[in-house]
């Protein structure tokens, strides 16, 4: 059974950080590319970040480049997302997803970020 589930979303002040977790039930995590996407009300579902199975990174939206990072920790089928700086227009709800060939693509449930004084 294929099962992604994100942790770590709450409510954060700008310029806070938060870490958000991905914990992947999968035994196949380690060969698997793993992508972090996020979704605010009413807009598009935006690609955030992708990092290859063996930690490398290969994307990062202009939206948050410079100001979150994607890692892996493939001994405990982990995958996370340092945000830091947070902006009020990074409020959303934050999905990780694992590509999948042929479709459909896995994705967990979601974990929401709120970002407030």
């Amino acid at each position: 059974q294929v099962q992604l589930m994100e942790t770590g979303g709450g409510l954060v002040q700008p310029g806070g950080s938060l870490r958000l977790s991905c914990a992947a039930s999968i035994s196949i995590f380690g060969s698997s590319s793993m992508r972090w996407y996020r979704q605010a009300p009413g807009k598009e579902r935006e690609l955030l970040a992708g990092i290859t199975p063996n930690g490398q990174t290969n994307y990062y939206a202009d939206s948050v480049r410079g100001r979150f990072t994607i890692s892996r920790d493939n001994s405990v089928n982990m995958l996370y997302l340092q945000m830091n700086n947070l902006k009020p227009e990074d409020t959303a709800v934050y999905f990780c997803q694992m590509p999948r060939f042929p479709s459909p693509d896995y994705w967990g449930k979601g974990t929401l970020v709120t970002v407030s004084s």
